[in-house]
Formats: C-alpha cells, structure tokens, sequence
C-alpha cells in the first residue's frame, strides 16, 4: 500500500506575501487544515492568527501549534462562512487579512476512513465536519435527475446521465456504501480519457462539493471577509478547480473597480454599490514548474488576491 503524502501547503510562499502581512495585525486562515499556512505566517511577522477549519481532525491535530505559538494562534471549529460570527463572538470586528484554501486536504483524502478517495476502499463519508447527511446517503436517497444535476455542475462530467442512471439501477439491488463501489460504477459507463484521468474522479468531486455545500460556503465566505477585513487588508483565495475559481473571480471583479459600471456621462446613483477591492490579480498566479513537480496535487491551483478599499460598500440605515 503507497504511504500517505505528507500534508504540502500549495504555493505557500506567494500567499505568504500576498498577505502583505503586518505586525501586530489580525489575520484568519479559514482553512487550518494541518497549519501549513498559519506555521507560515506566524514564524514571518509578529502577528495573532485565527485558523479556522469545520473538521474536528484538524483542530484536535493542531492543538501542539496553538502551545507553541501561544497566545498567538487561536483555532475555532465551524465553516469558514460563518467566520464574522465567530469573530464577533470573541469580540472581534475587524481583521487584517484572510485566507482560504478551497477544496479537500490531503490527510482527509489519503485517509480511507474519510470516504473522500476512490483510490482506496472505505466507507461512502466525504462529511467535511463529520456530521449531516454523507456522500452515502445522497448517492441512495437523491433522484436520478437531481443526481445527474449535481454530477454535471460540479464535476462538470459530461457523461453525467449515464452516472446517475447506473447507480440508480445499482442502488436498487444493494445500497451504495463503499468508495470502490462507486467507482466501479461509474467506470462501467465512463469511459477512460486520453489523459488518463481515472473516469469516477469528476463524480467523487462533483458529490463532495454538494455534501459539503462548498460553493455556498465559498460565496457566504467571500462576503464575510469583505465585511471583516480593515482598509488595505488583503483577501488571498486558493482555488483548485474551474468552478471555484470562477466564483472567486467573479466575487472580486463585482466587488472592484473592475465592475461594470452604468455610462460614465449619466450621474451617479446613491444606491449603486461602490467598488470595496482594488485586485492585486487580474488574471490568477499558478505554481511554479518547481512546485508542481515536488507536488504533483498543486498542478490545479489557481491564486487570486485583493485588497480592501478605503471606501467600502455603504450599509443599510434605518428609515
């Protein structure tokens, strides 16, 4: 059996200065993780840090760094969405910087246990936070057309008819329960690319996305920041796959000065939202050939980065 790849932070020196990270500063990794990023940070500037991350895995492992960097590491358990709630509990409203590192990590992925893998046998899981309704329940509980939606907007699999139809037929013999169960599945129906991508990969990814609701937790994540982060402070964002970083582009375009705007010769609506972000990135960063080839799992990653404006998106007043 192939060794676990140890835990690898994706470009972590570039995130590290897109922070433009500030002593004395507040900063949020959303993502914990196995601390990667927070190590990082902690050890490069004089500044407290928040990790935040909904696996209990990850807060319980990363118990040993919260001493080590004591009183300067804090870790919450819970989404990454809900983090101006969290932080308003704590009595902080405003932070310097925040980042998120989308998608699975790798000890949830090498971990049979977590279901997240097709690579090797374990239970149908993919839970995230360990808790609500498992890849298991979805794949024997959800209509073939609901099935087949899912399959296709998140893991973009053309083939996503068939996917859903075979299971369907499956799951009426015997539950679906394994991860080499549903492979075997969808192999039967999709075939193998001339990349050699393993044809269940876009299903497995498509069911996590929609287990985890990951893009609604990216949009309510987006806004949280927006709201938290003080003028000049930076959101960096970490995506892996098209549809993540789709929304994260979008999100920061909508949010900058990039926004399309009425016609500069009609006057200026109260009500039209001011732009909050200036983008450090118009188009992403990516890994460089080095990065890749030590770590073969940063080959997707896409890096956006923008800063908070001075002026920022007005709020609501009472009548």
């Amino acid at each position: 059996m192939t060794a676990p790849q140890p835990h690898v932070p994706v470009m972590l020196s570039e995130v590290v200065e897109a922070l433009a990270l500030r002593d004395g500063g507040i900063y949020i990794d959303g993502t914990f993780g196995r601390g990667g990023y927070s190590r990082a940070l902690l050890n490069h500037a004089k500044m407290n840090v928040i990790g935040i991350d909904r696996d209990p895995d990850a807060i319980a492992a990363g118990q040993d760094m919260v001493a080590a960097f004591a009183p300067r590491l804090t870790l919450l358990q819970g989404t990454f969405g809900a983090m101006k709630d969290m932080l308003a509990a704590r009595n902080i409203l405003a932070v310097d910087g925040v980042t998120l590192d989308l998608g699975v990590s790798s000890p949830q992925l090498d971990e049979a246990e977590r279901g997240f893998s097709f690579q090797a046998d374990g239970p149908l899981d993919m839970r995230m936070s360990q808790t609500g309704q498992s890849a298991a329940d979805l794949v024997n509980e959800t209509s073939e057309s609901e099935l087949a939606t899912i399959i296709y907007t998140y893991g973009d699999e053309r083939f996503s008819r068939r996917v859903a139809k075979r299971i369907v037929e499956a799951r009426k013999e015997k539950p679906i329960t394994r991860t080499t169960q549903l492979a075997a599945l969808v192999r039967d129906v999709v075939p193998r690319s001339k990349d050699g991508v393993d044809p269940a990969t876009r299903t497995f990814q498509a069911l996590r996305i929609a287990v985890n609701d990951e893009m609604g937790e990216l949009e309510r994540g987006l806004a949280a920041a927006e709201q938290l982060l003080r003028p000049q402070g930076r959101l960096v964002v970490v995506s892996f796959h098209s549809l993540e970083d789709r929304c994260v582009k979008e999100f920061m375009r909508t949010r900058s000065e990039s926004a399309p705007r009425a016609s500069r010769h009609e006057p200026v609506n109260e009500k039209q939202v001011k732009p909050s972000f200036l983008l450090i990135t118009r188009k992403p960063q990516v890994p460089s050939p080095t990065e890749i080839d030590a770590n073969p799992r940063s080959r997707s990653a896409r890096l956006r980065i923008a800063e908070k404006m001075t002026l920022s998106i007005p709020t609501e007043t009472a009548a």
